[in-house]
């Protein structure tokens, strides 16, 4: 029509930031609450854990117990908190609260709404892989100079259970089954993930079910950063992890897709 002005639509990295963004403020309403338990959990684990087992176990791998735990916690963080923000926390919106309906009247698209939860989830991972690396520079289990790149392994495992978490969101109607979940593969996974002890000490047929689990990787690649040991074999555990977000990311956008749609 003559006259009328046409507004050219935002481009990707603007739309995914939009996205990013409106979960960032919501989050941020109440940063105290939201933002105090990263620190406080891995005290917990530290003190309840690593100083009390420490008492009977010196060594772990030929380093102190307490660092070799560490080094596990750092990232298994960013999987809790990432699987509950995109199983929990986008069931919520999706069911009760209603935000994509509202989110989907911008123009953004499907695609573009549930990416943006992936990263939104994975910048979680890394603040609370950053929130336990505090905590444990000030306590001198590893010198801050050492561990300062472990959250961006820390975003990397939020992405990762973002993914999956959202795969499964996608089959759930009722919110209790988010338990099975949790209590079915979570939990397990960060006992068997080589947080507390190393694999090779699980018995010979559970070990391919260890490496088959995503925590697995990433706490591997923790550990290499802490202790400053890289293995030649780390970039299967990273190539691992890229390809299991990727898969997994796209499974559940084109799950999830079909349910917003309808």
């Amino acid at each position: 029509m003559p006259g009328s002005k046409f507004r050219t639509p935002p481009n990707l990295p603007t739309r995914l930031l939009a996205v990013w963004f409106r979960h960032f403020r919501v989050y941020s309403r109440n940063l105290i609450s939201n933002g105090l338990p990263p620190f406080l959990e891995p005290l917990i684990y530290l003190v309840g854990i690593g100083l009390g087992l420490g008492a009977y176990i010196q060594k772990m791998n030929g380093v102190p117990y307490i660092s070799y735990l560490a080094s596990g916690l750092l990232v298994s963080t960013a999987m809790f908190t990432s699987a509950f923000e995109c199983s929990f926390g986008t069931f919520i919106r999706l069911e009760f609260d209603k935000v994509y309906d509202g989110m989907l009247t911008a123009p953004i698209t499907v695609n573009n709404l549930l990416v943006g939860e992936i990263f939104w989830a994975g910048t979680k991972g890394f603040f609370f892989t950053l929130a336990v690396m505090v905590i444990i520079a000030v306590t001198g289990i590893f010198p801050i100079q050492r561990i300062y790149p472990v959250p961006f392994v820390g975003f990397l495992t939020g992405v990762m259970f973002a993914a999956i978490a959202l795969f499964i969101t996608s089959f759930v109607r009722n919110i209790n089954h988010f338990n099975f979940f949790f209590s079915g593969f979570i939990s397990p996974m960060f006992f068997f993930s080589g947080v507390f002890f190393p694999l090779d000490r699980l018995p010979g047929w559970v070990r391919p079910i260890a490496e088959a689990l995503p925590l697995t990787h990433t706490v591997r690649l923790s550990r290499s950063l802490c202790f400053g040991r890289p293995d030649q074999y780390l970039w299967l555990d990273l190539l691992y992890s890229v390809l299991f977000s990727l898969i997994f990311g796209y499974l559940a956008v084109r799950r999830l897709k079909r349910r917003l749609v309808d």
